[in-house]
């Protein structure tokens, strides 16, 4: 396992922000965002080590956020990966780093990049069967079209927030028994997904095809759509997720590079029919074996695999522009909810809880089928990286907050 000379934690081979990981992010020091990327518990600052070190890309982070960076495209994300990697497993290069390094204990999170469009799927066979189960228990849990291309919408990036941001109870409209209501969501979920954040972008009328995934996608996030079921339910007939989806959508504050994930490739699930030719991933899937964890109130209440998903980010990127349409520099899509085949594996309450007809009971006795106010939610994930070591996914972190009085 490559060891770095800031010893302590950041080599132990379970440290999730080891050097095999280096993820990117921005941090506030002298009052001022800067990027960085992170080791351990610490971030280096890359401006000025850049700067100092590898000058002709210190342009990419004299900005206060990843945007110049993310453009910069492939071969830029190669040599400052190496770069960095070299800088802090080299002793030579510790007097001058050691200044550059801010302990990110105490500091605010901050989103990394800026979101140019959003688009959420529905990957996961489990979680697709399962909701079609909860909602249609009397015909099949899969529509007709699902095998055949990953099913997704056009969100919100104007909402995208970064973890640690509270996140309101929303209001909107929904059934009751007496007829429609208004008022502040009673049936408010998580779902545990992962982001792809776009680095280069595409030309509108060009397809992005899967062979081209690293070079347009740069890296992933954790990302927590948190979904407002009863107001969800009342709306989406017939054009699908609108206010009970758009109003907070949390990512992690770190971006790890696909890079770091090579050795956390896994095969493909069996799909049956086969993709089509765009779709066909034969030989080169872009399945990762991600462990995600989601905890309510400090408490372990699923372990979604990631590695169970049908349909990869390579080909959500493909479909997504298969009509023509172009990728931006910070175009951010999520997976849709991961599940696994197991209770304990459902990436959300309404699996979890079976639609509010089987609540589970947390140790402090108190029973839940969605969140209350005050409750909050964290998501964290590992891969396999080199070595032995373990790759780490930034946690995403929410809590729930009252909805706003009134009803105008």
């Amino acid at each position: 396992m490559t060891r770095t000379w800031l010893g302590g934690a950041a080599n132990e081979p379970d440290h999730p922000f080891g050097v095999s990981t280096l993820p990117y992010g921005v941090v506030v020091t002298g009052g001022q965002p800067q990027p960085a990327v992170r080791i351990g518990d610490s971030a280096l600052l890359l401006r000025p080590a850049t700067e100092a070190l590898l000058p002709e890309h210190a342009g990419l982070f004299a900005g206060g956020n990843l945007d110049a960076f993310l453009a910069a495209g492939h071969d830029s994300w190669v040599d400052v990966r190496t770069a960095v990697t070299g800088w802090l497993t080299d002793d030579a290069h510790r007097e001058l780093l050691e200044p550059l390094l801010i302990p990110l204990a105490g500091l605010p999170a901050v989103l990394p990049f800026s979101v140019a469009d959003y688009v959420d799927f529905y990957a996961s066979e489990h979680h697709a069967r399962n909701v079609g189960q909860i909602f249609r228990p009397d015909s099949d849990s899969l529509l007709p079209n699902w095998k055949h291309l990953p099913v997704g919408y056009h969100g919100r990036a104007g909402t995208v927030v970064v973890s640690g941001a509270d996140v309101r109870r929303p209001r909107g409209q929904r059934k009751g028994a007496e007829g429609v209501e208004f008022g502040p969501s009673k049936s408010l979920d998580i779902e545990a997904e992962v982001g792809f954040v776009v680095g280069v972008g595409s030309s509108q009328g060009r397809p992005a095809p899967i062979t081209d995934f690293t070079r347009h996608v740069f890296g992933v996030v954790l990302l927590n759509d948190w979904s407002a079921r009863d107001i969800q339910a009342w709306e989406y007939v017939p054009l699908g997720p609108f206010l009970g989806k758009s109003f907070a959508t949390s990512i992690s504050a770190w971006i790890t590079p696909l890079a770091a994930l090579e050795t956390a490739r896994a095969p493909a699930v069996p799909r049956e029919p086969a993709p089509l030719p765009y779709l066909d991933d034969t030989g080169d899937s872009w399945n990762l074996d991600l462990s995600i964890e989601v905890r309510l109130n400090g408490e372990l209440i699923s372990r979604p695999p990631f590695a169970a998903m049908y349909w990869t980010g390579a080909q959500m990127m493909a479909h997504m522009t298969v009509n023509g349409a172009s990728l931006r520099t910070g175009d951010l899509f999520g997976s849709g909810t991961v599940s696994g085949p197991e209770r304990d594996q459902r990436g959300s309450l309404l699996e979890l809880s079976w639609g509010g007809s089987q609540p589970f009971t947390l140790s402090d006795g108190f029973a839940r089928s969605y969140l209350a106010d005050g409750d909050e939610v964290v998501m964290t994930a590992t891969a396999p990286g080199p070595e032995g070591a373990r790759i780490g996914i930034a946690e995403v972190r929410g809590r729930i907050t009252s909805a706003l009085d009134g009803t105008g």
